[in-house]
């Protein structure tokens, strides 16, 4: 199997990912190089844990690619014409514990080291902040989907469900906008997910082996409890809304079906399931698992609840992401290892994978390496590149916006407290290349001369 020495090699020091262009990862100088005063928003508050929010201005090289350009002001004109989509947060004193883009907008939730949580929307001046009493210990924010103002907060001792007007001009919402849902022995709460229609929260807990199904409207839960495992540490809901995967503290995982709440047991040889993401159509479930560099792959079948069993084994291991020496001008560099976690973006054709590194060693860096991804007539997964920030900066979160229509977006919450977003600027294989004018929305994808470009990690061949 092929290795991430297909991958072009990392950038060097002072050097940052920009984005994704013609089928190529384009780089350039540190964010704080990159400021144009002509083109920034500053925004500076007194609270330690208020951003200061930066937009950059359009670097030269992308007149390479206007069209790549207009697309771009087309989605950037609903920022108030200020913010590109390398638009910063950053916090001197604080980190991001969680984060999520909001479904179906542009705005997106944040939950700071101090249990505050702010919203923040460009196409309004208010920035709500949401505290609670109850607001302990935040470890998971989710937006409701096919809902503009309810965002879940996994806490301590229970689930909060805001209830934030996005016209409101409010910047503090009443802790009556909260719904508190809490059972007894369901606690702390560091995972959910709503079901794809909104109308089913799951939220769960590595201390409690049940995990909750939770009627939000009515403020009822329904228990789904099964023997092993030691409680719940990860939910993931497939985006078809058909099965949902829940990973446990110890070395085995569980794959629902949500049509009669029944499982398929899978257990992990050397560690728990660590992290996972879906394809866009629920067919095919990654996953990776504690101290291993590999990403497996479960796929399934037509039959709700079924998988394709084709041998003694169903999981397959579809990369190989061992460690890997990479020669840079900064030296030897060393690549891969154990991965932390996973994202697919929503249309199938980018995935990105963070590799833990070591926080140790300057040589052996946390990096996320994205891959590009064909499923269709069989899956694929080819070398992209690396997205790396400022250095000294190591990646924690990432998650790719759900609706961004020129490609993919990926955001990424980095150790120092900075938010960055990169775009992967592609004609995707499942949408017309031309608009109405019959002209090319982005630029067509050209052929690098390195020979990795081409080169396939894994293919699924059909039988």
């Amino acid at each position: 199997m092929c290795s991430l020495a297909l991958f072009p090699p990392p950038l060097p020091s002072g050097q940052t990912t920009l984005c994704e262009s013609n089928n190529e990862l384009l780089s350039g100088a540190s964010t704080e190089d990159r400021l144009n005063p002509d083109a920034v928003d500053q925004v500076t508050c007194k609270h330690t844990n208020s951003p200061v929010i930066d937009a950059f201005a359009v670097p030269k090289w992308l007149s390479m690619s206007s069209g790549c350009i207009l697309a771009l002001l087309r989605w950037v004109s609903s920022f108030h014409g200020s913010l590109f989509p390398h638009l910063t947060v950053c916090w001197s004193d604080c980190v991001v514990r969680a984060f999520a883009w909001h479904p179906h907008t542009d705005k997106f939730a944040v939950a700071l080291l101090d249990d505050s949580i702010k919203i923040y929307n460009p196409k309004s001046a208010t920035t709500p902040t949401l505290k609670h009493r109850l607001q302990r210990s935040v470890a998971a924010v989710q937006w409701k989907p096919l809902c503009a103002s309810a965002l879940a907060v996994a806490c301590q001792n229970c689930l909060l469900v805001w209830h934030v007007d996005p016209c409101s001009l409010s910047t503090r919402p009443s802790s009556g906008c909260a719904q508190v849902l809490s059972h007894p022995g369901h606690s702390p709460v560091t995972s959910i997910a709503w079901s794809p229609s909104g109308s089913l929260l799951l939220s769960a807990s590595p201390m409690d082996s049940t995990m909750m199904v939770w009627d939000v409207a009515a403020e009822s839960c329904v228990p789904l409890q099964r023997v092993g495992g030691g409680g719940v540490s990860f939910l993931s809901w497939s985006p078809d809304g058909s099965h949902v995967l829940a990973s446990t503290p110890s070395a085995l995982f569980r794959v629902w079906e949500t049509r009669m709440w029944t499982c398929e047991r899978w257990p992990c040889v050397k560690g728990r399931c660590q992290s996972g993401c879906w394809s866009p159509d629920g067919s095919r479930l990654l996953f990776t698992v504690q101290g291993e560099m590999v990403i497996y792959a479960l796929t399934f079948t037509d039959a709700p609840g079924q998988l394709s069993h084709s041998g003694p084994q169903a999981a397959a291991v579809v990369a190989d992401l061992s460690e890997t020496t990479f020669s840079t001008p900064d030296g030897d560099i060393v690549v891969g290892g154990e991965i932390q976690s996973l994202v697919w973006d929503p249309r199938g054709e980018r995935l990105a994978v963070l590799l833990k590194g070591d926080p140790q060693a300057a040589d052996r860096p946390a990096i996320i390496a994205v891959f590009k991804t064909r499923a269709n007539p069989i899956f694929e997964l080819l070398p992209c590149g690396f997205v790396q920030g400022e250095a000294g900066a190591e990646p924690r979160l990432m998650q790719f916006h759900p609706n961004f229509q020129h490609g993919a977006l990926l955001t990424v919450c980095w150790s120092n407290g900075r938010i960055t977003h990169v775009p992967f600027y592609f004609v995707s294989a499942g949408v017309p290349h031309f608009g109405l004018s019959g002209s090319p929305l982005l630029p067509h994808p050209q052929q690098r001369p390195a020979d990795f470009v081409n080169q396939s990690l894994f293919t699924e061949f059909l039988s």
